[in-house]
């Protein structure tokens, strides 16, 4: 393997972990939340290094990292607005946030904006059924959303 592309911070940390899980592959979901931390997406050169460091093939790395929604394949903007069209949000409204999002910054649903601030992409499942629809900005839960609402959240991102 050539250069490391993970900072000492990552090894570090998975180093830190390791003696709570009975293998070293079992580090796999965490070492992929943490190298996502560090570079916002999983390129491919990232999935093979973490490969090599837990003794996984690159192949079963890319089978996780593309079966969970949580990890980015691709690069996305500051701001990655997740919102849930499952069901119960669906019959709430998310599809008109989406519709709403997809015009508000000229992109479509999956894509990111030129500027690299927004990327917009529909979520299976959020859990937040009882409060739909629903929407994770980044990291955090935005329920009972409007089109309004949307918009104040939106109108106060820097």
């Amino acid at each position: 393997m050539g250069k490391k592309l993970l900072s000492e911070k990552f090894y570090k940390s998975m180093e830190k972990l390791e003696s709570r899980y009975p293998s070293k592959v079992a580090l796999l979901l965490p070492a992929l939340h943490a190298a996502q931390e560090e570079w916002g997406w999983l390129p491919p050169e990232i999935l093979d290094e973490v490969g090599a460091y837990i003794d996984v093939h690159p192949a079963q790395v890319r089978e996780v990292a593309s079966f969970y929604t949580m990890y980015n394949l691709k690069p996305v903007g500051k701001y990655h607005l997740k919102i849930c069209t499952n069901v119960a949000c669906c019959l709430r409204g998310s599809e008109e946030l989406v519709e709403h999002c997809e015009k508000k910054f000229g992109i479509e649903r999956g894509e990111t904006t030129p500027d690299k601030r927004f990327t917009v992409v529909e979520e299976e499942c959020l859990g937040a059924c009882g409060t739909a629809p629903a929407m994770m900005l980044n990291d955090d839960y935005h329920e009972s959303l409007t089109v309004s609402k949307l918009d104040q959240l939106l109108d106060h991102l820097e």
